[in-house]
């Protein structure tokens, strides 16, 4: 295998690998890394977490260096487009670690981190050597001519290239190319090579080799599980309440559900519980989105809740939450909006008004590169094999182990054949299936009747009271506060995205699992909170569990259980000279 110091890159490029502990180059990074040095034009098929992004930043701050040794001003040399705005957060990432040895030799920007024009403008005044920005963003400046680069344009990358038109950006594309240069080496990164992909092929690469690297486009099943519980809906919300409070999942968890209003009402289902989690979807604001990713890559959350909206278009009166908020924006009373009755003929028009709401550059199934991410859980199963590819993705990338955990009731029975026969033909393992996850529901049925009030708790008028308040807040914590926090850094870290919203009535005993209903199989495990910091995967059972205080003295827990007959079910009598002693100092 030919090193990352066989490559012939600069040593501050080098530096930044080492410290970044890339020991050695990924597959797509060996083979597409020499390729473009050479200036050739590539197209590049490459599985999710496989190293693309390295695989084309690498050589071209490589090349950008040696043309800024005999440069004479200062340009915009290089454009990398993403079809989300999350994607662009982590490309700018990697080409800010990546150059942070030569950082006062190379300039990047990304363009979605930012509405104001102020800004933007004085953003590319400076004319960074690198932009990173979605299609229909760089567009509208090029139209504006805040941005020309047609004479300085030596590189053009368009990153999960089988994205762009699923994403709308196709009439976009087809009238940026009129604004680049005729020739320039141009980088297609894809994770298949769709009908869409070999259309933008035709349309930006010139002469390109196509790298098919030969190797499965999932991680193998040593590096990535696959389980599956059958669970028909009653039994989902049992089985999600009792994976986390008996710490069966460890680790840090992403849970999937096919609409907006599946995420609020799991998540106020959850906290009922006090299960912390977050809601992730394409209704809140860019900056609470990507703080939210931030944070839970930190280790500040453990849970995510995120939804699928971009595959399931929601009807019905429970998705006006967005409407409702902009109302009360216009004057209009929150209780008026909350106890108007829906009207039938209006479903359509607010179901447009919620799309036109929603973050057409949005996305949470591809392109966020969730750090340290142990599990996925699909609380409800995806509508096809390639949306269950992406989700899944988010877990086991580069070398890292994973998990991802099914819950499926008998109506998905078929989309669950699909999907493994899609993941027997691309591991190339014709007899892979989902293994099931022992679990029996028989041991938590004790669990059913605290669940199932719960769930009932959380109706459509608090689900809908939930997106209000969420947008609401998020809005303005993103808006009003953005200025503040530019200049005050370290209070960031202080917001919180997984507060409780406190429209379903609290319990607080709902908090603890009393010992009669923990399955004796487990009884011997101690319970503590849901989210637990350890990173391995659930289903390895190496979990980094957090330690009680002074440790856990099990003999002085036996002696205290004994001694008490509520729980021992036994009563040996009275002491009878301490029962005198005390008898003594009371008369």
């Amino acid at each position: 295998m030919t090193q990352f110091h066989e490559m012939g890159m600069d040593d501050r490029l080098l530096k930044a690998v080492a410290k970044l502990g890339w020991k050695e180059p990924t597959m797509i990074q060996e083979r597409a890394i020499p390729l473009i040095l050479e200036g050739k034009d590539v197209l590049a098929r490459a599985r999710t977490g496989s190293g693309k992004t390295g695989a084309y930043v690498l050589p071209i701050l490589q090349k950008l260096l040696v043309i800024k040794n005999t440069a004479r001003e200062q340009s915009i040399r290089a454009l990398i487009l993403a079809p989300s705005k999350e994607l662009c957060h982590q490309i700018l990432k990697n080409v800010l670690e990546l150059s942070s040895s030569c950082s006062k030799d190379m300039k990047a920007i990304d363009l979605t981190s930012t509405n104001c024009a102020a800004t933007l403008k004085s953003l590319l005044a400076e004319k960074p050597d690198i932009i990173v920005t979605t299609p229909t963003r760089v567009l509208s400046h090029m139209q504006k001519k805040n941005l020309e680069v047609k004479d300085s344009l030596e590189f053009v990358v368009i990153d999960e290239a089988d994205l762009i038109f699923s994403f709308g950006y196709q009439d976009d594309v087809k009238k940026l190319i009129g604004f680049l240069p005729n020739l320039c080496q141009s980088i297609l990164a894809s994770a298949t090579l769709s009908e869409d992909v070999v259309a933008l092929k035709n349309m930006v690469l010139h002469n390109p080799v196509i790298l098919k690297l030969q190797e499965p486009l999932i991680p193998s099943a040593c590096q990535l599980a696959h389980y599956v519980i059958r669970a028909e809906e009653e039994d989902k919300y049992v089985l999600i309440y009792a994976l986390f409070k008996l710490r069966l999942v460890r680790g840090k968890s992403l849970i999937f559900v096919n609409t907006v209003d599946r995420s609020y009402k799991l998540k106020l289902y959850l906290e009922q519980f006090g299960i912390s989690t977050c809601v992730l979807n394409s209704e809140l604001p860019q900056m609470s989105r990507w703080h939210t990713v931030q944070q839970f890559n930190l280790g500040v959350y453990n849970i995510i809740i995120a939804s699928d909206d971009r595959i399931v278009d929601e009807a019905g009166p429970s998705s006006t939450a967005a409407a409702a908020a902009s109302k009360e924006g216009e004057g209009h009373d929150e209780e008026d909006v909350k106890d108007k009755k829906p009207d039938k003929k209006d479903d359509k028009k607010k179901g447009d008004n919620k799309q036109k709401r929603r973050d057409k550059e949005s996305g949470v199934s591809r392109g966020i590169d969730f750090q340290h991410l142990s599990n996925v859980i699909n609380f409800d199963f995806p509508l096809d094999s390639t949306a269950y590819l992406h989700r899944v993705g988010r877990t086991a990338r580069g070398n890292n182990q994973g998990a991802a955990l099914s819950l499926v009731s008998s109506k998905e029975t078929e989309l669950l054949n699909e999907v493994e026969q899609a993941l027997a033909d691309l591991s190339g393992e014709v007899d892979l299936k989902m293994k099931p996850f022992n679990f029996k529901m028989s041991e938590v049925e004790g669990f059913r009747y605290r669940a199932k009030d719960a769930w009932k708790a959380v109706t459509r008028i608090a689900i809908r009271e939930a997106r209000i308040k969420e947008i609401r807040l998020e809005m303005m914590t993103s808006t009003k506060l953005k200025s503040y926090f530019e200049t005050n850094p370290q209070e960031l870290k202080a917001l919180r995205h997984d507060k409780a919203f406190k429209v379903v009535k609290q319990q607080p005993h709902l908090k603890n699992v009393p010992d009669y209903i923990v399955p004796k199989t487990l009884k011997h495990l101690p319970i503590s909170r849901a989210g637990d910091g350890g990173r391995a995967s659930i289903f390895s059972g190496k979990g980094n569990q957090r330690k009680r205080k002074g440790g856990f003295n099990k003999g002085a827990a036996m002696k205290k259980r004994k001694e008490s007959p509520l729980q021992s079910m036994e009563f040996k009598g009275l002491n009878k000279k301490k029962h005198r002693k005390v008898a003594d100092n009371l008369e």
